[in-house]
């Protein structure tokens, strides 16, 4: 019974995937949906507008979205304002600062890793070049931290607990 509940509560949950590039994106897309098709996915192309999406345009009050976000996926080079920009954002505002945060980039620069765990990824990701492994890599992701994983659930105030 409580599996069942689990996996009900867990299909409410979104996705957010912050990529600029379509190929990668689609691939993404196909790859979360096939580990586990309730999960809605929403793309967003760069992190400004990613910052809009989870605070909106003034940047004050955060977005009622967030309340249906497990996890946020997140590209290291991206226009507008980069990756470890939008992860510094999630991780100083107390709205957001507990959510799942996994930079998935093709960098695999020693500096850039050290960088993300420190502002408070929770996983560091490289993008494989092959089309199947990212898909695989993308689809145990999905799993992991949308059917195993446990994020705290919004309260009627409007905040986890």
């Amino acid at each position: 019974m409580y599996s069942e509940q689990k996996r009900i509560v867990m299909e409410n949950y979104s996705i957010l995937l912050v990529e600029d590039n379509p190929d990668d994106q689609l691939l993404a897309v196909r790859a979360l949906k096939r580990a586990n098709k309730d999960n809605q996915v929403i793309v967003v192309e760069d992190g400004q507008q990613a910052l809009n999406f989870l605070y909106g345009k003034d940047r004050n009050e955060p977005s009622r979205e967030i309340e249906r976000l497990g996890v946020i996926i997140l590209d290291l080079k991206l226009p507008k304002v980069d990756g470890l920009e939008v992860l510094k954002k999630v991780r100083s505002s107390p709205a957001t600062n507990w959510l799942p945060v996994i930079m998935v980039t093709s960098s695999d620069e020693p500096g850039e890793v050290l960088e993300a765990y420190r502002l408070g990824a929770n996983s560091y990701i490289n993008k494989p070049v092959d089309f199947r492994e990212f898909s695989k890599q993308m689809s145990l992701l999905a799993e992991y931290w949308l059917q195993v994983n446990k994020v705290p659930q919004y309260t009627k105030k409007g905040r986890p607990e």
